[in-house]
């Protein structure tokens, strides 16, 4: 079991205590079996709040592409061609995709704001948990949390002030209550100031309502692999294949020791607002590093193996999640990496990087960007 049940919200001290121990148990569970896993925002341990976000009450909105990049038509061979990926980065296969409109930057603070003032939208972290609908998704017979650990909330980045072995997320990962969107860090917590930071603890389900209100879609991962590359054929990043910590900061990544001292050596110490850094050669800001974005398509460990040897048009993924690590969870991809890959553990802001994610989960670093086809 992989449910991430509270970290500190319980009614009592005991309660407390028993919480967080079953959180750090589950999770070193996965981390014992891939610990090369956690380069992703706890994908393999995330918290299930079981609501479902019904998209059929969101207008669709009519799509403007200020603050958009077109990308023309293309072809490219998708995939690692190289020794440092993860075994879902392989085989490289080649993929066709058709021209599309893409953000320049991570939706932002200040858009999504207006997009929950125009429509009354409640994200997935502000919403009361609901067992029946959690318990679908979770081995039979996996018994009931105590409710005062059903509450509102979202995984926060809480470092250590000291070194830590790098097999257990929970070290660095808490449950908080009352963290969300507007209080990222928790109730305490405020946004104020920072219209252009991306918008974080914002589930999949939230990222589509917006896209839909927006008049636009979530990439599929083919089209975010495609963007990222900027044009260029065979390269590990962005910007081509210079090491991030060589020369001068291109993205918002990790330097020094993780989780317990970051450098800041690329000017950030945790997120970063958009446009930090030099773009891509398609005038795309961020596809590595600062936050995690949401793509379209189902996570499946072995989708690659299925388009080997042969050109693919349009992939749209999967038609439903595999992830061997966590079969009763639903997991979505998630590209480009976050302020917190460091390679001692992490590369994901290589372009072909993966890692999936549950799609109700809420992370200080995932958010996301749009596209639009028209």
């Amino acid at each position: 079991m992989l449910l991430l049940y509270s970290c500190g919200q319980s009614a009592s001290d005991q309660k407390k205590k028993a919480a967080s121990e079953s959180s750090e148990k589950n999770i070193q569970a996965v981390a014992d079996h891939d610990s090369s896993s956690y380069c992703s925002p706890t994908g393999k341990a995330s918290f299930i709040t079981g609501n479902a976000t019904d998209l059929s009450a969101i207008p669709v909105g009519k799509v403007s592409h200020e603050g958009m990049v077109w990308i023309p038509a293309g072809e490219f061979m998708m995939g690692a061609n190289d020794n440092e990926g993860r075994q879902d980065e392989y085989p490289p296969h080649q993929v066709k995709v058709n021209g599309f409109w893409i953000d320049q930057h991570e939706v932002t603070n200040a858009q999504f704001r207006k997009f929950v003032e125009a429509t009354g939208y409640v994200t997935t972290a502000e919403k009361q948990p609901d067992w029946n609908e959690m318990k679908k998704q979770l081995p039979p017979g996996t018994p009931k949390p105590p409710d005062s650990v059903l509450v509102p909330g979202a995984l926060v980045f809480s470092p250590p002030s000291y070194p830590v072995p790098l097999n257990n997320p929970a070290r660095w990962w808490k449950w908080v209550r009352g963290a969300d969107w507007r209080h990222p860090r928790g109730p305490h917590s405020s946004i104020e100031g920072k219209d252009n930071y991306p918008v974080v603890e914002v589930s999949w389900n939230d990222a589509a309502a917006y896209a839909k209100w927006a008049g636009k879609r979530l990439p599929t991962e083919a089209e975010w692999e495609y963007a990222a590359r900027g044009g260029m054929a065979g390269k590990k990043y962005p910007w081509g294949n210079e090491d991030p910590a060589s020369g001068k900061p291109k993205a918002n990544t990790w330097q020094g020791s993780f989780p317990n001292k970051n450098t800041r050596w690329d000017g950030h110490d945790e997120l970063a607002p958009v446009m930090s850094y030099q773009p891509n050669d398609y005038k795309l800001y961020d596809m590595a590093g600062n936050v995690w974005e949401w793509c379209s398509d189902w996570y499946d460990a072995k989708y690659y193996q299925s388009l080997a040897g042969k050109v693919t048009d349009n992939p749209q993924g999967p038609s439903q999640s595999n992830d061997p690590m966590q079969p009763t969870i639903p997991v979505k991809v998630i590209r480009g990496g976050s302020f917190m890959c460091n390679p001692s553990y992490c590369k994901g802001y290589r372009v072909t990087s993966r890692m999936m994610s549950s799609e109700d989960s809420g992370l200080e670093n995932l958010g996301f960007r749009c596209v639009s086809s028209r």
